[in-house]
C-alpha cells in the first residue's frame, strides 16, 4: 500500500496505465484488510518492540552468544543514535550462537514458539538464518564483509507472550549446545 502524488499529468497517466494493466493496484478487500489492521498496528508494534527489547537482554547475558545485535542494548555502538532517532527499538534482533552451522540447526529446529521462515515482521514471532536462507545466493566474500556468519540467527518478535519468546530461545540455545 502506498500513495503517489505526481504533480505531471502525463506521469499520472502513464503510471495510471501501467497500474491497471499490470495490476499492481489493491483490491476493495485489500483496502479494506489494510484499514482494519491500521486500528491495531501502535499496539502490535509496541508489543513486538517491548519483546524484542526484554528478549535482547536476555541474550546479551546468555553464555552460549557471542554477541547480540539489538539498538536498544547500551553495549550497541549506535545506540546513543538510536535513542535520539527512534521512539522504540523495534521487534528484530540478530545474535551469533557460540559454535556454527550445527548450533545453529539444532537451534532452528528446537524452537517451538518461533517459526522458522524467510519473512520477516508479522504478528508472529519467526527465525531465520541469513547464511544458509536469504543471503545464500551472495558470494562468500559479499557476506563476509556484511558480516554474515553461519552462526548468525535473525529473530523477529511477534505478540506472543515475552516470558514464553524467552523460555522458548533459552530451551533451544541448551538444546543447540548438547
Amino acid at each position: 500500500m502506498g500513495a503517489l502524488v505526481i504533480k505531471n499529468e502525463d506521469v499520472y497517466k502513464s503510471i495510471f496505465l501501467a497500474a491497471c494493466s499490470i495490476g499492481a493496484n489493491p483490491s476493495p478487500f485489500d483496502c479494506y484488510m489494510v484499514l482494519r489492521s491500521l486500528k491495531t498496528l501502535e499496539q502490535r508494534v509496541y508489543k513486538c518492540t517491548h519483546n524484542a527489547y526484554h528478549l535482547a537482554h536476555f541474550l546479551e547475558k546468555n553464555e552460549n552468544i557471542e554477541n547480540v545485535m539489538y539498538p536498544g542494548l547500551k553495549s550497541n555502538p549506535r545506540h546513543e543514535i538510536a535513542k535520539k532517532q527512534m521512539r522504540g527499538f523495534g521487534g528484530m534482533i540478530s545474535f551469533r550462537i557460540k559454535g556454527g552451522k550445527e548450533q545453529v540447526s539444532k537451534f532452528l529446529k528446537a524452537i517451538k514458539v518461533f517459526t522458522l521462515a524467510e519473512s520477516l515482521g508479522g504478528v508472529e514471532s519467526l527465525a531465520q538464518n541469513p547464511y544458509f536462507m536469504t543471503h545464500a545466493s551472495v558470494p562468500e566474500d559479499q557476506r563476509k564483509k556484511l558480516g554474515i556468519t553461519e552462526n548468525l540467527i535473525r529473530l523477529s518478535c511477534g505478540v506472543e507472550s515475552t516470558d514464553d519468546l524467552i523460555q522458548d530461545v533459552e530451551q533451544a540455545l541448551k538444546v543447540s549446545q548438547q
